[in-house]
């Protein structure tokens, strides 16, 4: 299967890398391995995204009575990073790029307004320069969203990786936060063993389900895997800190990222531009119709962002965001880190 959602950076190196780890449990929680993904960003790992996000809201003791602005079409963990604290999200509309309106953002700021989100979606750059311009006028915080993109500069006052299953580099699940957020960092415990096991057996399982997926075995054997509880769900609730067995995974992607940039480069302009998106977003009449069609011949097209608020907009009130609305009917992704034949051929599909 071609996918850009099925752990599409996980190689034959990567699996034995796991394997090999699933054996070593002593060196799953501590390890040197946590310090050097922290200095490599020159920042503080959690684990997921979410959870360093989540600490930098804390750290600028947002709570409630605040709001916090973000933009539609992003994932619901942004969200529910802002609900935690308390804070209310306050979402704005899109524009071409599927990142943040700047104008939109100006409108939606209130006296209560303490911090922004801006997330730099499918990996294109927001219009950073401009948000921030706006935001020092009325001396709120700038949080970058890095989790679509390791190329960018942190140009705000803080901002956030995310290292899940199908990101710019994947450990399955990660996170890391740049910002002062080591106080809050020093009360976090690490994931259990049984946690850590399942995210270490991920690439081991995946590298028998995908080649088994099309005829079906793979797809039922990834269920059954869930159900037993061996392999865990993308979505994490629990704020933790980020065990050494996955920034050892991690360590082992950084070494290919820029062979991974350059081919997703590559697989973009086949599409259209040559930039290295995480994944490359086009609309279409019948994305359902689109995507059930590319599966039958062989490709898992992505759907970032089918809702406003993906996967649900619930418990969130969203008001005056068409472009978000109208970009969520019409979205699909194709996946980026392939072959230029392989991209070539979810092209011919689409």
């Amino acid at each position: 299967m071609i996918s850009c959602s099925l752990s599409p950076n996980t190689e034959v190196d990567d699996v034995l890398l796991a394997l090999r780890l699933l054996f070593a449990p002593w060196r799953w929680k501590r390890g040197t391995a946590i310090g050097k993904v922290e200095a490599k960003f020159h920042g503080v790992s959690f684990n997921s995204g979410r959870s360093a996000l989540y600490a930098i809201l804390q750290s600028y003791n947002i709570g409630r009575g605040d709001e916090v602005i973000l933009q539609a079409f992003t994932c619901v963990a942004v969200a529910d990073a802002i609900f935690r604290t308390g804070a209310t999200p306050v979402f704005t509309d899109i524009d071409l790029s599927y990142c943040m309106d700047p104008n939109d953002f100006e409108k939606k700021i209130t006296r209560r307004t303490k911090a922004v989100i801006v997330q730099h979606t499918f990996g294109v750059s927001a219009d950073i320069d401009r948000i921030i311009t706006i935001a020092k006028k009325h001396d709120i915080r700038v949080i970058e969203d890095f989790a679509h993109t390791m190329s960018l500069p942190l140009k705000g006052d803080a901002g956030f990786y995310s290292f899940g299953r199908d990101k710019v580099l994947s450990s399955v699940f990660g996170g890391l936060a740049i910002g002062n957020v080591k106080q809050f960092h020093k009360k976090l415990e690490y994931p259990s063993y049984f946690w850590i096991f399942q995210q270490l057996l991920h690439p081991v399982a995946f590298a028998v389900i995908l080649p088994l997926y099309r005829i079906y075995i793979g797809k039922i054997l990834l269920v059954i895997l869930q159900k037993l509880g061996l392999l865990s769900f993308p979505q994490i609730s629990e704020v933790k800190k980020y065990p050494n067995a996955l920034a050892i995974l991690l360590l082992h992607q950084l070494k290919k990222l820029d062979r991974y940039t350059k081919e997703r480069e590559a697989a973009s302009a086949v599409y259209g531009k040559k930039y290295p998106y995480v994944r490359f977003p086009m609309r279409v009449d019948n994305p359902a119709k689109v995507i059930a069609k590319a599966k039958k011949n062989g490709v898992l097209l992505g759907n970032w962002y089918h809702n406003v608020v993906d996967p649900t907009p619930e418990p969130y009130k969203i008001i005056s965001c068409p472009h978000a609305t109208e970009a969520a009917k019409h979205i699909i992704n194709l996946p980026t880190r392939i072959s230029v034949k392989d991209a070539k051929k979810v092209l011919s599909l689409i």
